[in-house]
């Protein structure tokens, strides 16, 4: 049996209206309401004086009405024409008067089930409390809610909707959010169009503080005439799982922008964009000073050593007056009289996870307020996350709200942490990538010459710029060579590959040619050299390298300038040509054409010769600092030699022209230099033949030739060596016989001879008659060497003039 029906809640279907019999007391029909046919198939009219068991033959009702039972029954009802027809028999209460009669009511199945189901749905949205309900009038007024308040859960109790009716929306919610709300229930009232799962913010008019996200569906209400009976409307909570996106969300942004790059700053730059504007109004990161140098920065990073700001970010673009900008560099210390476990503990040594709230009265040891140091003052809410990894405080994560928004909670505070650890990782692998990337800087740096250099031939002036990628710097390099007879050697070269082994290999490679250069070879011997010990170090490297940083595939040239004739002679492995800008004349790349990469093996090296005049300027460069830019580099270096500027100031200009602001992808290395030829009274040489007398002639010309310079001081040396030099070459090698002076920074003894055997020093047995003479000279002279020639070979010694 159902509730107790009352005649309010009765409808119809469309051809089957609900029939109502008034029953007299010995259960006659005294009268019924038009429209009864489908249910019995007996004209309305004949219906009055039928006993009502004859149309209720289901015992279980038939005993109800008997009894007078108030109450619904289902029932089968005959038909004239067909089957039963399913119905509900509802019978109400006596009806009032001096006659018990009733009012019964018989309704079609179909339609009784669905009216049930309309009142079922009716008490289980007004009873239940895990949404808002409320339906409001033509006027918005809400004129009926969810349950008895009392039996409100605490997340509907949070939208405020326990309120004594009726009364309007903005006694429940702030003004602005009312006025936001209504305007938008005006619009379904108005047009009938539903509102479906539109959020807004939802402020309680008696705690604006608390900030709720609420998503609301609304519905017309029509009356039964069609006319506007007002709106129903659900609200949901929906602050937690809003909440639980912001987070993946920002997570998720954190994760993509925040550790791509091997930047310290980029990375802290990338931090406060991704808090701002959804989490926080204001951002700044706060890093020790330590770090940014890619040192260890310790366990206590902020309070023992400086704290620099390197990222800020804001909401509406401009940074506020009166808070640290960007690039400030502060200390930061915790308010006076804070417990070792007070969050606040945080911006001192980072024990706590987090500064929860900052308030105006938490003063720092300088009298001012602990916020003021980082962000602006109070009204706000601030909130500070220590940046840690890996044990290690690296810095501070400081973030603000205005007071238009709700404050940090604990919740904010383990999103912000979270966010914060992770960026921390990414900082903490850009410092230490930037520690390995200074210490190979430094290597590499350390195994090149000085930047500026400076000899009789020529003044130089290298440059060298590392690779600015995540590959590591690579194996770019430079080298001045100072040779016999005031002769200069220039080098550049470049090994293939990053890191590690490309500057070991270059390492490698650069004291092989000082070496072949210390030989005195010339410049397509040493290249063949240098191309078959590349070949060497291939064969003996260790697959770990797997060629990334070997020899094979690098890079060098060789140019030796000789200052007496003025002529440049150079070859090259793999490596661009020079510039070259001669006074008074337009800079042009020399036209040869390099050789082979090193490493190929077998292959001959080609020299190219030029005589260059006094003051050229000479530049030897890597590829990747002039890409398709080669007309830029000769006309720097154009204006440079009509300028008459130093070498420094011409490789300076070049790289502001052609590297402005851009990284390189790879090392540059570039190598400037202006030659000077040596003045012609400082040379002397003579040509004699191959006969014993022409050695006291040889000392004759040779002490005259001092006197006239005032090197007397070095008269008897000099006569020793020019002797013993010449007797060697006419009892050994046969004439003619060349002896040279040049006057240098040293005394500078040549003699040259058709031979290609090399001289050997070794020391003299007793019995020996002869072998003491190259020793002698070794022994009078600073340096000395021989080298070969086109016509044999030069022997040559150098004594140091005071």
């Amino acid at each position: 049996m159902c509730a107790i029906p009352t005649p309010g809640d009765l409808g119809g279907a469309p051809g089957r209206p609900v029939v109502l019999l008034e029953v007299g007391e010995d259960g006659t029909v005294l009268a019924v309401t038009p429209g009864s046919e489908w249910l019995t198939g007996v004209p309305t009219g004949q219906l009055p004086g039928t006993p009502l068991t004859e149309l209720v033959t289901d015992p279980e009702a038939r005993e109800a009405l008997r009894a007078g039972t108030v109450g619904s029954w289902p029932v089968r009802v005959p038909h004239r024409d067909g089957p039963p027809v399913e119905a509900r028999l509802d019978v109400f209460p006596p009806l009032r008067g001096e006659r018990q009669h009733r009012l019964v009511a018989l309704t079609d199945a179909g339609t009784a089930r669905q009216q049930d189901e309309d009142r079922a749905l009716v008490r289980a949205l007004f009873s239940q409390q895990q949404v808002g309900l409320s339906i409001h009038d033509g006027e918005l007024t809400i004129t009926r809610m969810n349950a008895d308040p009392n039996e409100w859960s605490t997340r509907n109790q949070s939208l405020g909707l326990h309120h004594e009716l009726p009364v309007t929306l903005d006694e429940i919610m702030d003004p602005e959010d009312a006025a936001a709300v209504a305007e938008r229930l005006a619009g379904v009232a108005r047009t009938g169009e539903p509102l479906v799962n539109w959020e807004h913010v939802y402020r309680r008019r008696d705690s604006p503080e608390r900030e709720r996200k609420v998503s609301i569906t609304s519905l017309r209400l029509d009356d039964p005439r069609g006319g506007l009976l007002g709106v129903v409307s659900v609200y949901t909570d929906v602050t937690e799982e809003r909440r639980t996106q912001l987070r993946l969300d920002l997570l998720h942004r954190a994760a993509q922008r925040i550790g791509p790059s091997l930047d310290v700053t980029h990375n802290a730059e990338e931090l406060a964009r991704v808090l701002v504007p959804d989490f926080a109004d204001l951002a700044a990161v706060d890093l020790g000073e330590r770090v940014l140098g890619g040192e260890e920065p310790g366990r206590h990073a902020l309070s023992t050593g400086q704290v620099r700001r390197v990222a800020t970010a804001g909401a509406h673009g401009a940074w506020p007056d009166g808070v640290h900008p960007l690039g400030a560099v502060f200390h930061v210390e915790a308010p006076p009289g804070a417990a070792p476990d007070d969050g606040r503990r945080v911006i001192r040594d980072g024990d706590a996870a987090a500064l929860r709230a900052v308030h105006a009265d938490d003063r720092s040891p300088g009298g001012q307020d602990t916020d003021r140091l980082l962000l602006p003052r109070p009204p706000g809410s601030l909130m500070v996350v220590p940046l840690r990894a890996r044990g290690q405080v690296l810095g501070a994560l400081a973030l603000w709200r205005s007071p238009d928004r709700s404050a940090f909670d604990d919740a904010d505070a383990d999103l912000a942490e979270e966010v914060g650890s992770r960026a921390a990782l990414s900082l903490d692998n850009a410092r230490r990538y930037t520690r390995e990337h200074h210490t190979l800087e430094t290597l590499q740096r350390s195994l090149l010459p000085p930047a500026d250099f400076e000899v009789t031939a020529a003044s130089t002036a290298g440059h060298y710029v590392p690779a600015e990628t995540t590959a590591g710097i690579g194996g770019s390099w430079y080298d001045v060579i100072p040779l016999s007879s005031a002769r200069v050697a220039f080098v550049i070269g470049d090994v293939a590959g990053h890191g590690l082994n490309a500057t070991a290999t270059m390492g490698r490679l650069r004291t092989a040619v000082q070496t072949l250069a210390d030989m005195d070879l010339a410049p397509d011997e040493l290249m063949t050299r240098l191309d078959d010990l590349a070949v060497r170090l291939a064969e003996f490297a260790s697959d770990e390298q797997d060629g990334e940083g070997g020899a094979i595939g690098a890079t060098c040239l060789y140019c030796v300038y000789d200052p007496v004739s003025g002529e440049c002679v150079m070859a090259s492995a793999g490596r661009t040509p020079p510039v070259v800008a001669q006074p008074g004349e337009a800079a042009e790349v020399l036209p040869f054409k390099p050789g082979p990469s090193l490493g190929v093996g077998g292959t001959p090296f080609d020299t190219f010769s030029l005589r260059v005049g006094p003051g050229s300027l000479l530049a030897f460069f890597s590829e990747d600092l002039v890409e398709d830019r080669t007309a830029e580099l000769t006309g720097q270096l154009t204006g440079a030699a009509r300028a008459d500027r130093s070498p420094a100031e011409t490789g300076r200009a070049v790289l502001d022209r052609l590297l402005p602001e851009r990284a390189p992808a790879n090392d540059i290395a570039l190598l400037v230099a202006r030659v000077r030829p040596l003045p012609p009274d400082s040379t002397a040489d003579w040509q004699l033949p191959a006969e014993p007398s022409v050695v006291g002639r040889a000392r004759d010309l040779v002490l005259d030739k001092l006197r006239e310079w005032e090197l007397t001081e070095t008269a008897f040396p000099t006569e020793l060596i020019i002797s013993e030099l010449i007797t060697n070459a006419i009892r050994y090698a046969g004439g003619p016989v060349g002896v040279r002076l040049i006057r240098d920074e040293a005394l500078i003894c040549e003699v040259s001879d058709p031979s290609e055997t090399q001289p050997h020093l070794r020391r003299a047995r007793p019995t020996d008659e002869g072998g003491r003479g190259l020793f002698l000279v070794a022994q009078l002279a600073h340096r000395w060497g021989s080298r070969y020639t086109a016509t044999g070979k030069t022997i040559w010694t150098e004594q140091p003039l005071s």
